[in-house]
């Protein structure tokens, strides 16, 4: 049961990433293979702006991180769509006018990804850096079961973002174009709905929770350049296992990567974590290649 909350956990931060990858995915139609430099530049902006407001990350109860880390990442949010939107000016909006292939956009994507890594390490540099060296105490949970309240609080803030983001998208007019334009953007353009407006709330929408997603990360862990890379294979793995065309099976499918690499790690073998929840995903998807949720073409 340690290593279910142990896993549960890293499920909780990975959803968010992948969430985003998801909604790029099924609207834009290619696949962000910069997702994990948004989430990588979203958690150092957070961190940046902790910095400038000059008042540590705080505390509230129990917790490592209080108010200034919270409302660092709600500027951070601002920060990282902001960056999004004008790389996808610069770049993505220019390529899809020109009606650019997916391979186009794959390889643009990823060249985005390695710049971005590169700037990171330029401005900030490769050297890990933590927002806190407070260590809170560990909590019994259940027998035999501790986790220390942080981690109860990230599973609380990734649940509460999915839900915000469940009643975004069956709630409000941009939602529901958003579900249109990745049902048939065709369809939806012929019928008023402006896809432009849906394209920038799409990447407004996942780099926000990219954002939150490599705080958490940064916070519980360490923030590094290399991090975002280090959690794009999971995010990928919990979309595809999910189902790329289903939001909700792709939380299914991050807490299927995130518990079978905690219990890889119950089984000893640690260092090759990445590689069983991999060998776990392809035997999925030869049994069902359309992932748990997804639906066939």
């Amino acid at each position: 049961m340690q290593f279910v909350a142990d896993g549960i956990v890293f499920a909780a931060i990975i959803s968010l990433g992948a969430i985003g990858l998801s909604m790029i995915y099924n609207i834009l139609r290619f696949a962000n293979f910069a997702q994990g430099e948004i989430v990588a530049t979203g958690a150092y902006f957070s961190l940046g702006f902790v910095a400038l407001f000059g008042a540590g990350i705080g505390s509230i109860g129990p917790l490592a991180f209080g108010w200034p880390l919270l409302v660092s990442i709600g500027f951070a949010m601002v920060a990282t769509s902001l960056m999004v939107l004008i790389v996808d000016w610069l770049l993505f909006r220019q390529l899809r006018d020109k009606s650019a292939s997916r391979i186009t956009l794959i390889m643009a994507a990823f060249g985005v990804s390695l710049m971005g890594r590169n700037l990171i390490t330029l401005i900030a540099g490769g050297d890990p850096i933590n927002f806190s060296f407070f260590i809170p105490r560990a909590v019994e949970i259940l027998p035999s079961v501790r986790v220390v309240p942080d981690d109860i609080a990230i599973v609380v803030l990734a649940g509460l973002s999915v839900l915000a983001l469940h009643l975004y998208l069956t709630r409000t007019t941009m939602g529901r174009w958003m579900r249109a334009t990745a049902e048939n953007p065709t369809l939806a353009r012929v019928n008023g709905i402006d896809t432009r407006a849906v394209i920038r709330w799409t990447w407004i929408v996942g780099a926000s929770l990219a954002t939150l997603a490599g705080a958490l990360q940064g916070h519980i862990v360490e923030l590094r350049p290399e991090m975002g890379f280090s959690l794009l294979l999971p995010m990928f793995a919990a979309l595809i296992i999910g189902g790329v065309g289903n939001i909700y099976g792709t939380l299914l499918g991050a807490l299927f990567i995130g518990l079978s690499q905690s219990f890889a790690v119950a089984i000893g073998l640690s260092a090759y974590r990445e590689a069983v929840s991999f060998m776990l995903m392809l035997a999925i998807l030869l049994v069902r290649p359309q992932g748990l949720l997804g639906g066939r073409d």
